[in-house]
């Protein structure tokens, strides 16, 4: 019997494992880095063990250090989460000679399935239908291809290839990317399918020799080969659901697999199914089936790794319908780029549960306000799942959801999520893996462009009232008043991609806004009486006003703003999205002025290579150097002709947000 687990993890697949060791009575065991000391992951678990350093490579992808961590814990078993050392059968192996209970299947199963390739072979003899695949480069015979990582999952290392030319840097990147976050370098080649569906079984064996299948999932929508909408179950005929299941539960009988694990297909458009990959842990997407099945898969886990059977061995029907997104901390104004820094306030309406099988909205969270999003890991900050009895209904829940949510301090990807689920064509289940490539209008934010300077208002306006609440004199007079009206009260920020909002307005004796305008390149430079002063601006009406609470009458409709401010950046989530603001200083201090044609690191990391040289002349598009953080690559391209200038750092270099990375010339002479 299982007491006191030690998860190899960390963020929400770490609290998701406790919070059912908790119901279980079962003592937790935490491992961080530095950089996690203080994670949610790291308080919610009853003991935890410091891993010093900061990188993977250093802490969570180190045997000998997670090995010593239980022992001087006490823990009797370990659990992996996924991600990491999950997939790694010389981690399975080392926790059992250990002497300790490993919650996962065999070292040997992990072996067989690990090595993709081997498993394709396997497979393929038993007859499973495969896509053409090819390990060396120089034998690829068709394109479009796939290179993908041999080792993990989740997207890394993965890149398109769609013909020759490119082959060759796509295996070097894809190998960089596959070790820095697997340690494991080794890729494969794979035939491409334009337009097909991603499709998995959710498999489950014990030592009884039972392997049932519990369902399948599409997970179709991705962006950067990784999954961002998965739901269960998939939309599918029934003839393909049952071959589906069958094929999922003769990959787990050839290995004699036991634990939780997921066989991943693709389905053609001509309804051709083809094995592309088995997962040997538990998958990011799990709740979807537990919401569906009512099943805990932690609960089973734990029990199959004790040696008890399996409680269920048929497939369970399907109750409901339930659909899952990966909130991360991306920047939609930088390409959807990682993105680190504070979160200042993290809350999302309408949670029934957390981490648990209840139905309703779930929320799997690895983060809580004023949690650090860190460099050094995946830029996943929480997954949120809606469970209703109709695909429809879970859709429109969990997209509402979102939409309310206040998420602050960091850059998400919340809008494209909200976007994707209200689409046409995901209401039609007519998506696949190309889904947001043939619709960049998901990648829209939110809040319209015009709506903007409303939104920025309703902070210049929270800004005057939290003035006038903490002013130890006249109070009640409104902020700016004067007998006789002169020049309006300003207040500037910047918003998306940087551009500067300067919002005027001038509140009457009785508190009224008397009129308002905005300066910049569409509207009028000074502000006249009357309200708007122009007449692309809507007029506004203020109803009430709090330091954090905003009611406008827009053009006759009352809107309703809650407004948070961290500093200098001021938080508006209104009905009709949310916009972050930077106020700027009134008076700001000189800066030093950076040299044309500087490139700038958009978040921390090490530049990995540098494939220029000083003096070289390179054409706008060209590749100058790579840029790594949060397990991916991130290329830094010329932004015109020129002569390289500067290249500060290099290779293997540490930079921080904002560094300089290369100075391209624009004016110098090719000849």
């Amino acid at each position: 019997m299982i007491t006191k687990l030690l998860v190899a993890n960390r963020g929400e697949i770490a609290r998701r494992v406790f919070a059912t060791c908790r119901t279980l009575g079962v003592a937790t065991v935490a491992v961080h880095s530095d950089a996690d000391a203080d994670a949610p992951f790291v308080a919610d678990a009853d003991q935890a063990v410091r891993l010093p350093g900061n990188t993977p490579a250093e802490t969570y992808l180190r045997i000998d250090l997670i090995l010593d961590a239980a022992r001087r814990a006490g823990a009797d078993a370990v659990h992996p989460g996924y991600g990491f050392l999950a997939e790694n059968a010389e981690f399975a192996a080392a926790v059992t000679d250990a002497g300790l209970t490993w919650v996962g299947p065999s070292a040997k199963a992990i072996a067989a399935m690990g090595d993709k390739m081997a498993a394709k072979a396997l497979l393929a003899d038993a007859g499973v239908p495969m896509l053409p695949t090819w390990t060396d480069p120089a034998e690829v015979t068709a394109f479009p291809v796939l290179v993908k990582a041999s080792a993990g999952g989740g997207g890394r290392g993965m890149r398109i290839v769609r013909d020759a030319d490119g082959l060759a840097e796509a295996v070097a990147g894809a190998r960089r990317e596959a070790a820095a976050a697997f340690g494991d370098g080794t890729v494969f080649i794979e035939r491409y399918v334009e337009r097909g569906r991603h499709v998995e079984v959710q498999i489950f064996g014990d030592t009884h020799g039972t392997v049932v299948a519990l369902g399948v999932r599409d997970c179709s929508i991705q962006r950067r080969h990784q999954k961002i909408v998965e739901e269960a179950p998939g939309v599918l005929p029934d003839d393909v659901r049952a071959a589906l299941h069958e094929a999922a539960v003769a990959a787990g009988r050839a290995v004699d697999y036991v634990g939780a694990g997921t066989v991943e297909f693709l389905l053609a458009p001509d309804g051709q199914v083809h094995f592309l990959e088995m997962n040997t842990r538990l998958q990011v997407e799990h709740p979807v089936t537990e919401l569906t099945t009512g099943l805990d898969l932690v609960r089973l886990q734990l029990l199959v790794a004790e040696g008890e059977p399996l409680p269920v061995t048929t497939t369970p029907p399907a109750d409901g319908h339930a659909i899952e997104v990966r909130l991360c901390a991306e920047d939609p104004a930088q390409g959807f780029r990682p993105a680190t820094g504070t979160l200042h306030r993290f809350a999302i309406p309408g949670v029934a549960t957390e981490f648990g099988p209840a139905r309703g909205l779930r929320l799997d969270s690895g983060v809580v306000d004023g949690s650090t999003v860190s460099v050094h890991y995946d830029s996943m900050l929480a997954k949120l799942v809606a469970w209703a009895p109709t695909r429809t209904e879970a859709a429109r829940a969990l997209a509402g959801a979102l939409a309310r949510a206040e998420l602050h301090g960091v850059a998400t990807n919340r809008d494209l999520l909200v976007r994707v689920l209200r689409s046409p064509e995901f209401a039609a289940v007519d998506v696949d893996t190309g889904f947001l490539d043939r619709h960049p209008e998901v990648f829209e934010p939110l809040l319209p462009a015009e709506q903007l300077p409303v939104a920025a208002l309703a902070a210049a306006l929270a800004g005057a009232a939290a003035r006038r609440a903490a002013a130890p004199v006249l109070a009640g007079l409104p902020s700016g008043w004067r007998n006789v009206p002169s020049v309006p009260q300003v207040t500037r920020f910047t918003g998306p991609g940087d551009e500067e909002i300067e919002v005027q307005y001038r509140l009457d004796r009785t508190g009224a806004l008397a009129e308002w305008g905005r300066k910049g390149p569409l509207l009028t430079d000074s502000v006249e009486e009357g309200s708007p002063v122009n007449s692309a601006l809507p007029v506004v009406e203020l109803v009430t006003a709090t330091p954090d609470r905003m009611v406008l009458d827009v053009d006759g409709v009352r809107r309703a703003f809650r407004v948070h401010r961290a500093g200098s950046s001021v938080f508006v989530d209104g009905p009709d999205g949310a916009a972050s603001l930077t106020e700027l200083p009134r008076l700001p201090l000189p800066t030093a002025e950076l040299a044309a044609g500087s490139l700038l690191a958009p978040l921390p990391g090490a530049v990995t290579r540098v494939h220029v040289e000083v003096g070289q002349r390179v054409a706008a598009g060209d590749l100058l150097l790579t840029l790594e953080a949060m397990k991916l690559e991130h290329p830094v391209l010329a932004p015109a002709d020129g002569v390289v200038a500067e290249l500060p750092v290099p290779a293997g270099g540490q930079v921080e947000t904002g560094a300089v990375l290369a100075v391209v010339d624009p004016e110098e002479d090719p000849q």
